[in-house]
């Protein structure tokens, strides 16, 4: 079993398979104190950094390949790894994407379920003037398109920007467990987008149902106001959050996950370890209210004031319908409501 909490204190290292810090520098990943650890620049104020931390109760074999720290509990894989800031990413992005994808066959961990993208100068422009997402994902669907993926096969998955650092990235992969892409019947899929958005489209499933056992987990994709592929309520930060939430309420819904042989159907308040990207502060209080009111009290939310995959997208939302045992929901181990926000503007 693997699950994930938001912690702000000291924890064991015994039962870590990896952790996320969101902290105001970055950090090559490392094993130094005993996991995989990736330190992402998302915050300005050291006082509202975080740890997100994947435990496990099962022994846990961790090392390194070329840069990338990996932990293995024989059932699930936690890679990370980062790429230095330069003014084009794509072969940077595809050659360390390669050595990731290729751990994770080496060590029969096949089935890549999440991914998580923060990408500094996201909306910036490379020396082609191409957007630096757009080089990105250029440089993952290369990445993808080598190791042998089919649309069929991409994880979920979360680009947004980081304040500095380059490019980290971590993901998740299962060995036995079984896992299904869902797509989004109020959204063309992201890997069909018009040539509008990029010379590549992004490479990401819209969530991933991941059973293995007797639970089931639903690892939903990074949501924003997106219908069809088009952005609505351009500079609307309320009217977009709550598209975002109509998004994810469908995306969960009996008919959608039918669509996909899956049942039963999902709400808002099932989310647990949900993390909320607002592009300005002044917009953090806004989309507090609104999350407050369409989550679970018992949901632990991290808010970071970051920028977004799209210049016109204002708020960009994820989180997971954590595994079913004998009819509960398996909660995070944290603290209840964490709201963790960057006091710098973007």
């Amino acid at each position: 079993m693997t699950w994930s909490s938001f912690q702000t204190g000291p924890f064991s290292s015994s039962a870590v398979l990896g952790a996320v810090v969101y902290g105001p520098r970055s950090r090559n990943p490392h094993l130094d104190r005993g996991f995989p650890e990736l330190t992402v620049h998302a915050v300005t104020d050291p006082a509202d950094a975080f740890t997100e931390v994947w435990h496990t109760d099962r022994p846990i074999e961790r090392g390194t390949l070329d840069g990338v720290v990996h932990a293995d509990d024989g059932e699930t894989l936690f890679c990370a790894a980062r790429i230095d800031s330069s003014d084009d990413c794509a072969e940077a992005v595809r050659a360390t994407y390669l050595t990731a994808l290729c751990l994770t066959r080496r060590l029969d961990h096949q089935r890549i379920f999440r991914m998580w993208n923060f990408v500094e100068n996201i909306n910036g422009t490379n020396s082609e003037g191409l957007e630096v997402y757009r080089d990105f994902c250029r440089g993952r669907a290369r990445a993808f398109h080598e190791f042998g993926f089919t649309d069929q096969q991409l994880p979920a998955a979360t680009g947004v920007g980081a304040l500095g650092g380059g490019i980290g990235f971590c993901l998740l992969a299962g060995r036995s467990a079984h896992s299904v892409t869902i797509e989004n019947s109020r959204q063309v899929p992201a890997y069909r987008y018009p040539q509008r958005y990029g010379p590549s489209s992004p490479s990401f499933a819209r969530a991933t149902h991941v059973a293995a056992g007797s639970g089931a987990s639903i690892y939903v994709s990074g949501t924003a106001s997106v219908v069809g592929h088009e952005t609505l309520h351009r500079g609307q930060i309320a009217e977009q959050c709550r598209e975002t939430l109509a998004n994810l309420e469908h995306l969960l819904s009996a008919d959608n996950l039918a669509r996909h042989g899956l049942r039963p159907g999902r709400r808002l308040e099932d989310l647990r370890n949900i993390k909320v990207y607002v592009r300005h502060q002044r917009d953090l209080p806004t989309v507090r209210e609104i999350c407050a009111k369409a989550f679970s009290p018992a949901a632990d939310i991290a808010f970071l004031n970051v920028d977004l995959c799209r210049s016109d997208l204002l708020v960009e939302i994820e989180g997971i319908v954590l595994s079913e045992v004998t009819g509960q929901i398996t909660r995070v181990r944290g603290r209840h409501g964490v709201a963790r926000v960057t006091s710098g503007g973007s």
